[in-house]
């Protein structure tokens, strides 16, 4: 695989996998969840490999639990690690949430209270996470759907907390800044001026939906629509203010053809070389 600066990137699905393979767009890159892949052999695997010859990429795990009250699954991070050696990353991230609790598994990143006992918490997990890997990782930014009770820090500081503390990086989803910040009656452009730049190694950009009981009172990051007008906006903000960082396109409902997921991905790329003009007219007609 020749080197190269990580530019825009796209989540990998099987249906694109002959194009995706074929495709040899400059900075491109493709991000997977883990949790397909940590098999021993097969098809799958050799399917990876075969992407990871010509392409970057990106594990972008959601089974750690790093907000969880125990440390992290061991044979389940021994298979995270050995996937990780076999197709060497240029990155890998997990969420600031929690999905076990006393063996059982919830199919879903849960919230949790930003107290000092959880800030401790975290931080023993990502060391035992990064730790086993032999690298660091990059923590992403929750989309919340309610007020919880109980918090003691700034979801911000908190996050610059951990990088302090671990040594970890930071995942900014700036579509999970506009979700909550919608939801919670809050501002996203004050959230994303106050993110560490220092500590972001990579971004998301997803689509997103209306809650269907509640409506516009409700935004769901749902990952099935193409990324709003809206948040292409707050994108550009950040990447004025940090320079440029890899971006990663996420569809993971009403997945589009291969062709209609890389025109969005040369909008972000177009943002990171700096054309900002053309890039947001273009978000304009494909919304």
């Amino acid at each position: 695989m020749r080197a190269q600066p990580l530019s825009a990137g796209l989540g990998l699905k099987p249906q694109h996998f002959g194009e995706a393979l074929a495709c040899r767009r400059p900075g491109l890159w493709f991000e997977v969840h883990p949790e397909n892949y940590m098999v021993e052999g097969g098809p799958r695997l050799a399917w990876l490999e075969a992407i990871r010859g010509e392409h970057p990429l990106s594990l972008h795990s959601v089974s750690l639990s790093l907000a969880g009250s125990e440390p992290p699954d061991a044979g389940r991070l021994a298979s995270l690690a050995r996937l990780a050696r076999r197709v060497e990353p240029t990155l890998v991230s997990e969420h600031l949430a929690w999905s076990t609790w006393q063996g059982a598994y919830f199919p879903d990143l849960l919230p949790f209270p930003r107290t000092g006992e959880a800030l401790a918490t975290i931080a023993r997990n990502l060391d035992i996470v990064q730790n086993a890997l032999g690298r660091s990782i990059a923590i992403e930014n929750p989309s919340h759907y309610l007020r919880l009770e109980g918090h003691t820090w700034d979801e911000v500081d908190f996050l610059t907390e951990l990088v302090r503390r671990t040594g970890c990086q930071l995942l900014l989803d700036v579509n999970n800044v506009a979700v909550s910040a919608h939801n919670l009656g809050t501002a996203p452009e004050d959230y994303l001026d106050r993110f560490a730049a220092h500590a972001v190694a990579e971004v998301h950009l997803a689509g997103h939906s209306q809650d269907p009981a509640l409506g516009d009172a409700l935004w769901i990051d749902s990952h099935d629509a193409a990324v709003a007008p809206a948040v292409w906006a707050l994108y550009q903000r950040l990447i004025a203010r940090t320079g440029p960082k890899p971006t990663l396109i996420e569809r993971d409902g009403n997945v589009p053809a291969f062709a209609e997921l890389l025109q969005e991905q040369e909008l972000a790329a177009a943002v990171l070389q700096g054309q900002k003009a053309d890039s947001m007219h273009e978000t304009e007609a494909l919304a």
